[in-house]
């Protein structure tokens, strides 16, 4: 079965700022996103034909956190809206299977949340087993610390190697990092990606509608998403048979030699895993946007993933392009998705 071809057509995001003045409801960040993208593409909101946004409600410290955001579309007249309690990526994997089915041509994907509005680390721990690790109330850090130092015990990655991740946007050395002291060994303040607020969004597009939008539209080529095992202890944490298996979809037979690689990794290490995951090889330069690790502004960090990705390809800068973004603990699900300009796309999977 061949898929609709289907394009990003549009990206704006937040700032990614630790800290700010608006509430938990993402209003304040969502509008300017929105409209940029209104500006941009020439249309309004009447045109966007299915929204779907992803955040969620312990974050924000309510309940159906998600409708107060609708303030930032304006719910009348009606529209056409769904949510996933996940990063804005897998509300844009909705918005991609409607589009597919042919219900719609035109969507909106979002995602936000206030991450300094509580102790994020702690908040993270309510996503672990609710039997065995949540009653612990283990920081994430403490967590990814454990998986860094078992990748380095293995001799599967070093310090350097953490370090040299960190150095390629820092602008410092990897000796001058590796002379920092430790937060949680192995793990030093660059390799921790900073808790940033921010929102991010996202307009798809059936290929005739990309096509009245954007002269360069970026075609999915590919998409899958596979989750791992909860349990630490079933999995080995150096590895991410999840991401290999997403990344294996979504490339298909193509060539994994794309140009630019945006890796939704909030540690340093992890972007080792998710890296050897994926088979790229060392010509795709990785996160040029300087990647999760600039800011984890969760509920959309994996969606700016994509964005930026796409951007790249819209702006005529790259022809090929993969996008990943991650959920839960410890890269326990996994979401993988290529993209590339008409010249380069062939059929989408």
């Amino acid at each position: 079965m061949t898929l609709p071809r289907i394009a990003i057509v549009g990206f704006a995001h937040g700032p990614n700022v630790v800290g700010t003045h608006g509430t938990t409801n993402g209003v304040e960040m969502l509008i300017p996103c929105f409209a940029k993208l209104y500006a941009e593409l020439g249309i309004t909101r009447t045109d966007i034909e299915f929204w779907c946004s992803g955040s969620s409600d312990y974050l924000a410290g309510r309940a159906f956190s998600f409708i107060s955001a609708i303030d930032s579309i304006g719910a009348m007249p009606p529209i056409n809206e769904s949510h996933v309690e996940m990063d804005g990526a897998w509300a844009l994997y909705e918005a991609w299977v409607k589009i597919a089915t042919g219900e719609v041509d035109l969507a909106l994907a979002y995602g936000f949340g206030k991450a300094t509005a509580g102790n994020a680390d702690l908040t993270l721990a309510l996503q672990t087993d609710p039997y065995t690790v949540a009653p612990l109330w283990p920081e994430a850090r403490s967590l990814a610390a454990l998986q860094a130092r078992a990748g380095i015990d293995a001799g599967t990655w070093t310090e350097a190697d953490m370090a040299a991740v960190a150095a390629r946007t820092s602008g410092a050395s990897v000796g001058e990092l590796l002379a920092a002291e430790y937060v949680a060994n192995p793990l030093r303040a660059h390799d921790i990606a900073p808790y940033t607020d921010a929102a991010a969004a996202v307009i798809i597009a059936s290929e005739r509608r990309a096509r009245e939008l954007v002269a360069n539209p970026a075609f999915i080529t590919g998409w899958d998403h596979r989750i791992d095992t909860p349990n630490f202890g079933a999995r080995d944490l150096t590895v991410s048979p999840s991401t290999t298996l997403a990344g294996d979809t979504a490339f298909g037979n193509r060539s994994r030699a794309v140009d630019i690689a945006e890796i939704g990794a909030p540690y340093t290490h992890q972007e080792l895993i998710v890296r050897n995951a994926l088979g790229l090889p060392d010509s795709v330069r990785i996160n040029p946007s300087g990647g999760t690790l600039a800011g984890n502004s969760l509920f959309s960090a994996g969606l700016q993933r994509i964005g930026y990705a796409a951007h790249e390809i819209i702006g005529g800068n790259v022809g090929t392009a993969v996008a990943h973004a991650t959920s839960g603990p410890l890269l326990q699900q996994n979401m993988v998705v290529t993209l590339a300009s008409d010249a380069n796309s062939g059929e989408s999977n």
